[in-house]
């Protein structure tokens, strides 16, 4: 008696060791009150960004849909779907920064750099990004550069950015 290609009931699936490793990585956190988002942030700060194709083995960690993951994980501006670029630019554009200069000084990185606000530049070595508060508001204009928070930034800071 042969069985039909898609009679699945005797099969075992095999996973390879990164997807293994993505689930034990995640694994505590599926009975976690908000665990989703703490699992999210893991996979993130592990493989650099979430890859589309590990919706499936969050979903069945957490028992979701996979429509449920990807709604999360494109809701939240900070989780990424692609590898980042080499460098990170961060610029703070709340009010406090305004009234500190940050207006002018996001146009001066931005015809440094050849690029706009909220993308990469040609090369896709650096992303030039808007944040709304890196809690330096008594010393703004206030910038974030590979993780690295300046005060008082100005332009000349960019050296701190090696191509």
């Amino acid at each position: 008696m042969s069985t039909s290609p898609h009679d699945f009931s005797n099969r075992e699936l095999k996973i390879s060791d990164k997807q293994q490793a993505l689930r034990d990585g995640i694994a505590p956190y599926a009975s976690q009150l908000g665990g989703l988002i703490r699992a999210l942030h893991w996979v993130q700060h592990k493989f650099g960004y979430i890859n589309p194709e590990h919706y499936v083995d969050i979903a069945d960690v957490f028992n979701l849909s996979v429509a449920e993951v990807r709604g999360v994980v494109s809701f939240y501006h900070d989780f990424r779907t692609s590898p980042p670029p080499k460098h990170t630019i961060r610029i703070c554009q709340a009010e406090a920064c305004q009234a500190q200069g940050v207006r002018a000084l996001t146009e001066a990185v931005e015809e440094r750099l050849n690029t706009k606000m909220n993308s990469q530049t040609s090369d896709g070595l650096i992303e030039l990004k808007a944040v709304y508060c890196l809690g330096l508001c008594s010393l703004g204009p206030s910038m974030e550069i590979n993780g690295e928070l300046i005060a008082k930034a100005t332009v000349k800071d960019l050296e701190r950015v090696k191509r």
